[in-house]
């Protein structure tokens, strides 16, 4: 199908000549990309000018990331869900590809250590935020098809364990365990959803963890920062430094804030300030109150992500409902770990914060995981209004006949 022939199929943009798009999550989304924009302004102005001798240097590149992801996302909601299933295979065949050329030499860029984009020009793609989407694509295709097998067989989950353990290794070589734990979590619920038992997913769900922990063993850094993180303050201008300086900014910000703009942290004390710390400046510059009203978002839009889920399948769309419930949990769980590593409530690790924090790649990813959740909310009230029209017209005929036999 070309592009002009999935543009002339029915979408939100367009039917019965208006817009018909889930107002309130979409402007919830938005609000939270309003506050990221406002932050990374604030938040990466003396490290732009130190670095490109442009304050506004990161705000730029944000904004253009942001009209990036508002066209893929728009562009996404002419999809229809059939064709996301139809072609499930090809995504997670793609994903395995993008995340073994991120490893090779001269293709991967590597950036403090870790090899987790590909460059395309003047940006970067970060192949694993693409995985963790297509992963959730595929997983609920596999739910839908095995149905009777992922319910009642242990080995209808080999499958999708295989691949999920591949992509995991594929990840952690990168190495980005924050993306492993979050897409492996995310999988395992929506086994759970998908019908499979608690005798079944909790035992897996312990597997993984003690997997995951047997690799963390591999890496001296890695058990630092699982212990270093529950008293940061013995080490606080080494391994715990970090941590120490993002309390610092929620301590400064009480429950107002300093003002926006006005935070200290951000002056080359706490590093990654615009990226997976940018929650810890928005504490010190809007205070306990901002931040609360911004975790507020966050839970209307993962709850009103789920609720998607729900109502879809309640309309016996099961695929697209296990799509809403695996692309909600992945939001949930980067919001989880985002916000713990900033309060020091889990150890620290790279991991974005969904539509806040810079980047192109998290962000067009969270943009195209929107426009899905739009698209499966609008199928699923169509194909009600649909099914109610036609009882309708088979009432009205029905009527119709016992009249004419009278």
């Amino acid at each position: 199908m070309s592009l002009l022939d999935m543009l002339s199929l029915p979408s939100p943009w367009r039917h019965n000549n208006q817009v018909d798009i889930d107002f309130p999550l979409l402007t919830a989304c938005a609000l939270l990309m309003g506050i990221g924009l406002v932050m990374i302004a604030s938040a990466s102005a003396s490290v732009a000018e130190i670095n490109n001798g442009n304050t506004y240097h990161y705000f730029v590149r944000h904004l253009v990331y942001i009209v990036l992801a508002l066209i893929a996302g728009g562009l996404t909601l002419f999809v229809p869900m059939s064709m996301w299933e139809r072609h499930s295979g090809w995504l997670l065949g793609l994903a395995f590809l993008l995340l073994i050329l991120v490893l090779l030499p001269g293709i991967g860029r590597e950036v403090n250590g870790s090899k987790r984009w590909l460059g395309a020009g003047i940006f970067n793609i970060q192949p694993s935020e693409l995985a963790k989407l297509f992963m959730v694509i595929f997983i609920a295709g596999y739910l839908v098809r095995r149905k009777e097998q992922v319910q009642r067989q242990f080995m209808g989950l080999v499958k999708p364990l295989v691949i999920l353990v591949a992509m995991g290794g594929l990840l952690i070589l990168e190495p980005d365990f924050g993306a492993t734990v979050v897409m492996a979590g995310s999988i395992v619920v929506m086994f759970f959803l998908g019908g499979v038992g608690l005798r079944v997913s909790v035992p897996l769900l312990f597997g993984l963890c003690g997997l995951l922990w047997y690799v963390v063993q591999f890496e001296s850094y890695r058990i630092a920062r699982l212990t270093n993180f529950t008293n940061p303050w013995q080490d606080q201008y080494g391994s715990g430094y970090q941590l120490t300086q993002a309390l610092i900014s929620f301590g400064r910000g009480e429950w107002l804030g300093l003002g926006l703009g006005n935070s200290i942290q951000k002056q080359f004390f706490l590093p990654e300030a615009h990226t997976d710390f940018v929650f810890s400046v928005l504490a010190e510059e809007l205070g306990m109150l901002g931040a609360l009203l911004t975790l507020a978002l966050f839970m209307f839009v993962s709850v009103r992500a789920l609720y998607i889920g729900v109502w879809a399948e309640q309309a016996k769309k099961y695929y697209s409902a296990y799509v809403a419930y695996g692309l909600a949990l992945l939001w949930i769980a980067q919001v989880v770990i985002n916000l713990g590593v900033n309060t020091g409530l889990l150890p620290t690790k790279g991991l974005t914060l969904p539509f806040i924090s810079y980047g192109g790649s998290s962000l067009v990813v969270c943009c195209i995981s929107l426009a899905i959740l739009l698209r499966i909310e609008w199928e699923r009230r169509t194909l009600l209004l649909s099914t109610d029209s036609m009882s309708k017209a088979q009432i009205a005929a029905m009527a119709k006949g016992v009249r004419d036999a009278r």
